[in-house]
């Protein structure tokens, strides 16, 4: 059994901003990732995916912020959630919870650390593994066959494992992570992702076999005749 490093009291008790589900438990935005959680935990009763990727069409939508949030909402649920940050390129996750970024993917991957000595608590029940330094070789990581078993070892110490992958349209990155994962969320912004951003990223995703689980509409205007009608969606940007 792997055990981390825990978390600072202050940092439980003062979270970063872009935490909605911890800063503002009654906003309609942290009720939208419960909603999120909801559908995760009980719409694939017979295969429930363990291992989801969260990635956005293009850069500045929100993805990192809603994997973030989402992870929040699974951990309060009493499910053990790992966060990985695997978007080599422009790491987010260590930002969100305000970690130092000293050491996580990479380091892991190039066995020079291990995985109990990389994650990070960041709230009960919750976990965060950092980039750590950026790589030249991105892609190759992703890749390889010690990325693959890096994920068989958080498959297995984990309930739930959400990944944070680079943009689809950028990059072929998120590909590669999609294909050790058992599903994808597709995160847009309703007002500034372009219709043609999202049917490429939809076509790359399915292009590998990419079991995609649903979209996420960040920023979106709700209807003052609905039940949530407090304003709109703005989870934050990535």
């Amino acid at each position: 059994m792997i055990r981390f490093r825990r978390a600072k009291a202050e940092d439980i008790d003062h979270p970063p901003s872009r935490l909605v589900t911890i800063l503002d438990p009654t906003a309609t935005s942290s009720e939208a990732y419960r909603t999120l959680r909801t559908n995760l935990l009980y719409s694939f009763v017979d295969n429930p995916p363990k291992v989801i990727m969260i990635t956005s069409a293009g850069q500045q939508e929100g993805k990192s912020t809603t994997c973030a949030n989402l992870g929040v909402v699974l951990a309060q649920a009493d499910m053990s959630t790992l966060i990985v940050d695997c978007d080599l390129r422009k790491p987010t996750v260590h930002k969100i919870f305000e970690l130092r970024n000293l050491h996580g993917v990479t380091d892991v991957l190039a066995g020079q650390r291990d995985l109990e000595e990389a994650c990070q608590e960041v709230q009960p029940g919750l976990k965060a593994l950092s980039v750590g330094p950026i790589p030249p070789n991105p892609a190759e990581l992703l890749g390889s066959k010690r990325f693959a078993n890096l994920m068989v070892e958080m498959r297995q110490e984990f309930d739930y494992v959400l990944v944070d992958a680079s943009p689809v349209g950028l990059v072929s990155d998120p590909a590669i992570v999609a294909s050790q994962c058992d599903g994808v969320l597709l995160v847009l912004d309703a007002q500034h992702t372009r219709k043609g951003a999202f049917r490429q990223a939809m076509r790359s995703l399915e292009g590998v076999g990419a079991n995609m689980l649903g979209i996420v509409v960040n920023n979106a205007a709700i209807s003052k005749g609905t039940y949530y009608s407090y304003g709109e969606y703005k989870y934050g940007q990535q």
